[in-house]
Order: C-alpha cells, then sequence, then structure tokens
C-alpha cells in the first residue's frame, strides 16, 4: 500500500488531488501541505523513521511552480537524502518534463489531473516500491548469417529499424535481419522496456544515451546513434524516460 504526501501551494488543487489519492484503493494514506518548507520537514520525519516506520512516506507528489521552493527545488533537496522517497510531478506546465530526467522523478503528470492518469502513477509507485517479481526468462531470436544461425538476446538489442516486412536488430556487434515486421516486435517486447518513437524504429529504454529537443524537432540517441521521434510519440517516449530514469539513471538531456 502506498504512502503519499502531495504538495501543492493552491489550496483547491492539493484537495482535488488529495481526494483522488484517497479514492485509490492502493494508497494507504495521502497526506497534504500546501508549504513546501513545511513538506520537506515532513519528508525529514518519515526517513528518520526508516521505511517500516510509521512516519514512513513512500512518494511525493510536487507541484512545480509555488511560492518559496519550487517542486523542482524541493526535488533537488530530497535528492540528497539517503534512500528518498520517489517524486511525481503535477503540473499545469508539460515545459519541464525534460528536466524530470535529472532529478529521476517517476511521472510526470499534467493538470488538471484526470483519475486514470494518476491511478497510472500509484501503479508505478507500487511498481518501484514492492518487491520486483521473478524476472523473465531470457529471449533469443535466431538470426542467419552467411550460413551460420547465431542467436541474438532481445537485452543487448539496442534499437529495431523496420525494413518493409523485416526488421534489422542494431546491437552492440552489428547489425542482423529477422523476418518480422516492427508492429509485432513492438506487441512483443513492450514489457522488456521497448517503445515505437517512430513508425520505423523501435528503441530499447535503458540504451537511451540523450533526448534532445531542437527547434520543435525530437531526436533520441540510442548506443551513439541518432534516431527522430515522431510527434505523436514524443509525449509518451518522455513519459517512459522518466519512469525508467528512477531504476537506471536519467538519460543526458
Amino acid at each position: 500500500m502506498v504512502r503519499a504526501l502531495a504538495v501543492d501551494d493552491e489550496q483547491p488543487a492539493l484537495e482535488e488531488l488529495l481526494y483522488l489519492l484517497r479514492a485509490d484503493p492502493r494508497v494507504r494514506s495521502a497526506e497534504g501541505a500546501t508549504d513546501p518548507d513545511a513538506a520537506l520537514r515532513r519528508i525529514g520525519r518519515a526517513l528518520e523513521a526508516g521505511p517500516g516506520g510509521a512516519d514512513a512516506i513512500d512518494v511525493v507528489f510536487l507541484d512545480i511552480h509555488m511560492a518559496g521552493p519550487t517542486g523542482l527545488e524541493v526535488a533537488r533537496l530530497i535528492a540528497h537524502f539517503d534512500r528518498p522517497p520517489l517524486i511525481v510531478f503535477v503540473t499545469a506546465h508539460e515545459g519541464f518534463a525534460l528536466q524530470a530526467f535529472d532529478l529521476k522523478a517517476i511521472d510526470y503528470v499534467l493538470k488538471p489531473v484526470r483519475r486514470e492518469r494518476l491511478a497510472e502513477a500509484v501503479r508505478r509507485v507500487r511498481e518501484l516500491t514492492e518487491p520486483a517479481p521473478p524476472g523473465a526468462a531470457p529471449e533469443q531470436l535466431a538470426v542467419e548469417l552467411g550460413g551460420v544461425t547465431r542467436f541474438v538476446a532481445v537485452e543487448d538489442i539496442a534499437f529495431v529499424e523496420a525494413q518493409g516486412d523485416y526488421a534489422r536488430l542494431h546491437t552492440r556487434d552489428g547489425s542482423h535481419l529477422v523476418r518480422i515486421p516492427l508492429s509485432t516486435l513492438e506487441e512483443r517486447w513492450a514489457d522488456r522496456g521497448f517503445v515505437r518513437v517512430h513508425r520505423s524504429h523501435l528503441v530499447a529504454l535503458h540504451r537511451v544515451e540523450e533526448l534532445r529537443l531542437d527547434a520543435g524537432a525530437t531526436t533520441v540517441r540510442v548506443a551513439g546513434t541518432d534516431l527522430p521521434v515522431s510527434r505523436r510519440h514524443s509525449r509518451q517516449l518522455r513519459d517512459l524516460l522518466t519512469r525508467h530514469a528512477a531504476r537506471g539513471g536519467p538519460p543526458r538531456t
């Protein structure tokens, strides 16, 4: 069960967020604070209590624009603690999503907050705070190279490029062509951290090195290769990278 602290200096917005959190059966407790300094003191008590203590907090839902310390500043302070709570930004401003990577936020929820969107954020918190289930069995693909059959582990694939009815798998050791449509691999590997960024490319989140926005165009660097990100996939990619950053470290932006 999730123990949450919501921080927003606008009382109506805070009350709405707390209402939605308390209505979620996966949330054990949800406290609120309109003062960022008071929120930091509350987090300090939680850290002193430890994860099993009565005052423990699993996640902090942070607004960004607040009187006094901003949500970004609060998150930077929290990051210096040992075993800090998870961070979810809740804001009306989309433009700070990339900065969330540096702060290892696990989600970035836009206002007005929709119940189903907040429920997804809570699901992510539970996924990170509960013991991890046994990992999926390693998957390999058979590829033909010069009459020799090789087996490529999915975890070694950095990105996949569509080539008609075929897909080209790019790994550390080179590339391999398989007769599998990109759409099939997208569906099969969704739970393994692969995400569609363009009609021609599927990337492994753990291999992303950089996400860049330049003159309205978004690109992602994967294993030293710059790939275009289509407009329709851009927001989803930022959202997924924010989540992944809490596990393996943020990409550079």
